[in-house]
């Protein structure tokens, strides 16, 4: 083998250094365009955070109006003081003065917390800013504004609080806020969740200049927020507060007021109510634990089913002469039970009732009637017709709601796994055993008598208004009306029936929640009570009403609520019509 010359040694040990610098420049070039070229604008942006801030700006929430364009949540201005560094090393004796004064302004105790005096002093000496006082009033405002007018150490910022101006009223249709983590406000509940974006808007950005010690120099907005939209509802809010003041604070239940002919709700309770304001804040467990007696944010008109008793004859009776099982010049006598299968059905009346007619016991809501028909009648078409007018079927309102239940013998034997005894037949047609429906199901059903109509029920103006035809026979709603009128003149809900210029139809109902063994050994054991209307004033429109109170133990609660409702009422029309 023949040794390379000193010569070739050198050449060979340049061509390897050669290619060692090219691959080196190669790698090094790769590097440069993949930090140039592909992480560019990764620098560029990690660049401008050194010395730019982008901020979001929060939009006017959209506010919601009652159907006469009154506020019921709106957005109230907070004033904000901010104490502005101005680089002194040290806070001066000036300063420390002007803080005196602003203690007394303010009303805090600022110079005796040491720790809000460091933190001002270390904010003073990097010219950053610090939130001394929150929320002030308009007369804090212009005594600061007297005293430090253009003050280099003083800035004033305004931001916006959700407001809503009539407190509890009308809470569960209007919802409340909760906090994001990025402290934004999103609805929680009611309209403020179901229409989060028209009433939310859109952000606006700001970019903020600041220099090497984190102080601002400039800002730059480059798109401006944009408020949400208002919204306008059905619910008048002078209705809304009189249904709110008839209602027993210490009972809990619900309250419509609804149009037959359109499903605008003019006004909804559901009692216990809350403070949607009381959520803008940080709360303590203790607070939300006081929160959450008697579930007082569950929307009682739409969320929640309740057996409906007696208002349920609407419906056997409607079956009963369309079937012909009863006519309406039938009479029959009652004793005040009624016998089936070696056992005793009780009537509401314990002693009789004597010799009714079919109008009578309607009327009267005598069980007897409803018992023979609940023997002659199949619990498959009581189920039929629960469904005709409406219940066990969601009503499509803006608003979530549960179906409640009108039970068959299919239904049992895919829920219990037990067939159908002919004994709960009976059960049912006084509308007990496992029915269930919301009250603003029995809002419409009570409307659908009168209007021929099932309405879907409506909380914005903006709702198309929908219905569909009631499948029950015009003669058939003739009779339901004259059952109703025949209540308040001489039935059970005869204590609404004499009141000047206004017309009523109505049922009571008194609804078991439990054997009535049961009855003595606390209130969550009593029945419900209910009071469903249909009623006009003079030459007014006509409403529909419906009361339900919990464990009342019997209608009359209900019923009184609404006597009371309608006096007052009354006495809110004719002062409108004087104004």
């Amino acid at each position: 083998m023949i040794k390379p010359t000193p010569t070739q040694q050198i050449n060979i040990k340049i061509y390897h250094f050669g290619i060692c610098a090219l691959i080196i420049l190669a790698l090094f070039t790769m590097r440069l365009f993949y930090l140039q070229i592909n992480l560019g604008s990764y620098f560029v942006s990690r660049c401008k955070k050194n010395f730019m801030r982008v901020e979001n700006t929060r939009p006017l929430r959209g506010n919601i109006l009652d159907c006469n364009g009154e506020l019921l949540a709106t957005n109230r201005p907070v004033i904000n003081v901010y104490w502005c560094g101005s680089g002194n090393n040290s806070l001066s004796g000036t300063q420390l003065a002007m803080l005196d004064q602003l203690e007394a302004i303010l009303e805090n105790n600022l110079r005796e917390d040491r720790d809000a005096i460091t933190e001002l002093a270390h904010h003073e000496r990097h010219k950053k800013n610090i939130l001394i006082a929150t929320d002030i009033s308009m007369d804090q405002l212009s005594k600061i504004e007297e005293q430090f007018p253009d003050h280099e150490n003083l800035s004033l910022k305004t931001e916006f609080e959700r407001f809503y101006p009539h407190c509890h009223s009308a809470s569960h249709v209007l919802g409340y806020l909760g906090r994001e983590i990025d402290r934004e406000l999103f609805g929680r509940m009611g309209l403020e969740k179901t229409l989060q974006e028209t009433l939310r808007g859109q952000e606006g950005t700001i970019i903020h200049t600041i220099n090497s010690v984190g102080r601002n120099i400039s800002d730059v907005e480059l798109e401006k927020a944009r408020a949400g939209q208002d919204v306008r509802i059905t619910i008048d809010i002078a209705l809304q507060k009189i249904a709110e003041e008839v209602f027993p604070k210490d009972e809990a239940g619900t309250f419509i007021l609804m149009d037959p002919y359109t499903g605008d709700i003019k006004a909804l309770v559901s009692y216990p109510s809350f403070d949607p304001s009381v959520f803008l804040q940080p709360m303590s467990p203790e607070t939300w634990s006081s929160l959450q007696t008697k579930r007082p944010f569950l929307n009682r008109a739409f969320g929640a089913s309740y057996p409906i008793g007696s208002i349920f004859k609407l419906v056997t009776v409607s079956a009963a002469l369309d079937r012909g099982i009863v006519g309406e010049e039938d009479s029959f006598y009652c004793r005040g039970y009624y016998e089936f299968a070696g056992r005793q059905y009780f009537c509401i009346r314990r002693h009789g009732h004597g010799r009714l007619s079919t109008q009578e016991a309607v009327a009267h809501s005598c069980n007897i009637l409803f018992f023979e028909i609940g023997r002659k009648i199949d619990v498959d078409v009581l189920a039929d017709y629960g469904a005709r007018f409406g219940l066990g079927r969601l009503t499509n309102s803006l608003f979530p709601e549960t179906t409640g239940l009108v039970p068959s013998r299919r239904w049992k034997i895919e829920a219990k796994g037990e067939r159908w005894w002919p004994g709960e037949t009976l059960s049912v047609a006084i509308g007990q055993s496992f029915l269930l429906a919301t009250p603003i199901q029995v809002a419409r059903m009570i409307a659908s008598i009168f209007t021929g109509s099932l309405v879907q029920p409506r909380i914005l103006f903006s709702e198309e208004l929908v219905s569909e035809p009631l499948n029950i026979s015009a003669h058939t709603r003739d009779f339901l009306q004259r059952a109703m009128r025949a209540t308040v003149q001489q039935g059970t809900g005869r204590s609404t029936g004499r009141m000047k210029d206004i017309t009523i139809y109505a049922k009571t109902s008194t609804a078991q929640t439990c054997s009535w063994e049961k009855r003595d050994l606390g209130k969550e054991y009593l029945a419900h009570g209910w009071f469903v209307s249909y009623f006009w004033y003079k030459d007014f429109a006509p409403l529909t009403l419906v009361v339900l109170v919990e464990n009342a133990g019997s209608s009359n609660v209900a019923t009184a609520i609404a006597k009371n409702f309608l006096i007052r009422y009354r006495k809110h029309i004719d002062a409108e019509n004087l104004a």
